[in-house]
Formats: structure tokens, sequence, C-alpha cells
């Protein structure tokens, strides 16, 4: 009858073995935390299979034996010894399965939303409150002419409409102008509107005239400033409540064209846009874009920024036929901000009345 070979391993022995085990393991994922109680140790047997795991002794239990017998486990050679250690694997099979079904889960959850709130915290995320939106019409409720309670719908049909009469790219059928005589020409007519102080919704209109004539008019070189003083003067006559005479146009103009043709070209661009004179500017959008960046006081320094930026953007041919004019007034008060450090540089307030993002002004 074979003899049977009985190896013994003591608890200091044991912690020796575990200490070698963390020293291999190291450079390697670590394994998902679980209940202590469900830790074991095994015993190597023989051929090198592991044949048994026992739980952690406790405390109250330090002289552990484990007896591993060619692929068998016991505790001794009675009944009741083997009785023992069967009772002692079930209860530590019971064990785990509670533990992972439920304590484990639970000590999970209850990880991740301490770990989540210090993350927070050390990101100052808790620290920073959402930024409010404000009611920018909230000081105009009584006055009837601001017509508060139509705003929003006003606002929403320019931006449906802003597209209708926008310009595409046109220099290509001016054999005679290019980009850079559009950018004289816009430069004399903002410093002409300086000089009869005409409203800025003059301008605005002006240069909205222009751009549309020459997208459907060839046009020489030699008429182009007949263009500007003339779409000025329907524009003057559309916005201003005493609109600037043609003589006045005329004498600004170095006598340049008598006012018989003055006459002719406004006839004419009349005629070729239709007699449509009513379009949402960039202006439009700049009085309420302005409004909101202001909301909590009147900022004359803001406002004056935003203006001069809006007008160096009416000068670019490109960024006039690429983009529309909502979002040329939203980048104007986005780039106004930025440069006059007003933080944060674009508000909710902001986003909500523009309906443009931080990211897509950048």
């Amino acid at each position: 009858m074979a003899s049977r070979a009985v190896v013994v391993v003591p608890h200091q022995l044991q912690r020796e073995e575990g200490k070698q085990k963390k020293v291999a393991a190291e450079g390697k994922n670590r394994q998902v935390l679980q209940d202590i109680s469900n830790l074991v140790v095994t015993a190597p047997a023989a051929q090198g299979k592991i044949l048994a795991k026992l739980p952690v002794p406790s405390e109250k239990n330090k002289k552990p034996v484990i007896e591993v017998i060619n692929g068998g486990l016991t505790a001794g050679k009675s009944g009741a010894a083997k009785k023992a250690v069967a009772a002692v694997n079930e209860k530590s099979a019971v064990s785990g399965r509670r533990s992972r079904g439920g304590a484990s889960k639970k000590n999970a959850r209850a990880f991740t939303s301490i770990l989540s709130a210090r993350s927070k915290a050390a990101c100052g995320l808790t620290s920073k409150p959402k930024d409010p939106k404000v009611d920018i019409d909230a000081a105009d409720a009584d006055n009837e002419l601001a017509v508060v309670e139509y705003l929003d719908e006003i606002y929403q049909f320019y931006k449906l409409t802003e597209d209708d009469n926008r310009v595409n790219e046109y220099m290509a059928l001016q054999p005679e102008i290019n980009a850079k005589m559009r950018s004289i020409l816009v430069d004399w007519l903002i410093e002409v509107h300086h000089k009869f102080e005409l409203m800025p919704e003059t301008l605005y209109l002006t240069i909205n005239l222009v751009d549309r004539f020459l997208s459907v008019k060839v046009v020489p070189r030699r008429e182009l400033q007949l263009v500007g003083i003339s779409s000025m003067l329907l524009a003057s006559k559309y916005e201003e409540i005493w609109a600037p005479e043609v003589n006045d146009f005329v004498c600004i103009s170095d006598n340049a064209y008598g006012k018989e043709k003055v006459l002719v070209m406004e006839k004419a661009i009349l005629g070729k846009l239709g007699w449509c004179l009513t379009v949402p500017t960039t202006y439009v959008f700049l009085v309420r874009y302005i409004k909101a960046s202001s909301a909590s006081s009147d900022d004359e320094l803001m406002e004056n920024m935003v203006y001069f930026l809006a007008e160096l953007g009416l000068m670019d041919y490109s960024a006039t036929i690429l983009y529309c004019p909502s979002m040329m007034a939203a980048s104007a008060v986005y780039v106004a901000r930025c440069t006059l450090d007003r933080t944060p540089f674009w508000t909710e307030t902001l986003k909500h009345h523009t309906g443009y993002s931080e990211d897509e002004l950048m």
C-alpha cells in the first residue's frame, strides 16, 4: 500500500510565501478589491497543481494545518476532521457568493462615488457655480416701445431670414473690381457716414446694398464710388429722419458724378434688388448681443469696441461672404470681451441669445 505524503505549512512560513507572491506580482495589473474574508492561500502539490484553497486564518486560529495528499485534502485520519474541512470549504464558498453578489457591489458603488467626489473637488468643479442666465429685458418690461413680449420671436425670424439676402462669391463676375477696391470703398463710406452723423443702421444697410448690387450687376471701376453714394442715399431715406440731399453726396464725392447720374444709379439699384430694403443686417444683431453682454451694467467701452470690430468686419470681403450677419455680430462681441478681459469671455446669457457656443465662434 502506497504511503501518503503530508505537507504541513505553518503560519510563519505561509506569511513568507505571501510576501514572495506579492513581490512577483509587481508590474502586473492589480486585481479587483474583494472582501478581505474571501482572500485565500494556496498550497502547491507535488505535481505543481493547486489542489485546495482555505480562508486566511483569523486571529483566533493562528495554527492552521493544510494537508495535501495526492490530490486530496484532509485535516487528519478521522472522519470528524474530514467533515470539519468540508464544512469550512462550504462556508467559504457561500461567503464568496454573498460577497460577490451583494457586499462587493455595494462597496464598489461607495468607492466610485467617493472617487468621483474627490476628482471633482480636485478639478474645482464643485466650487464653480454655474453661470446664471440673466433676463436682459427685465428693465424694459414697462416700456411699450421695447415690445419685450415679441423680442424673442422677432430675433428668431431674423435668424431664419438672414440667409435670404446674403451674397456669395461675386468678384469673379467683376472684371474691373477686386476685394481691395471694395475695402477702400467701404472705408471711405464709413468716413462719409461719420461726416453726415448718420445712424448706424444706415451704414450697415449701405454695405448690404452695395454687395447685393455688385453680385447681380457688372460695374466698371469708374462707377464703383457712384454705387457707394447711391446706396447710402437709399439707406438714408430708409433709416434716417432727416436724410442728406443728393447734392450733399455729389459734394462729398468731389463732384465726380452729377446729380442725374446719382438718381439713375439709385433707380438701377432698386430695380435689380426688387425694392427689397428690409433685411436683417449685422447691426440688428449687434444691438441685441451688446445688450446681452452688458446685461449687468452699462459698458460704453465694451460697446465702442464691438462697433469698431464690426466695422472692420464690413471691410473684409472674405468674412462678408463666408459668415452670416448674426455670426459676425456674435464674433465681434466675443473678440471685444476677450480684448477687454471681460470674464467669462462667453456667458450662458450670450449663448442663449446668440445661439452660438464659444467653440463655434472660435
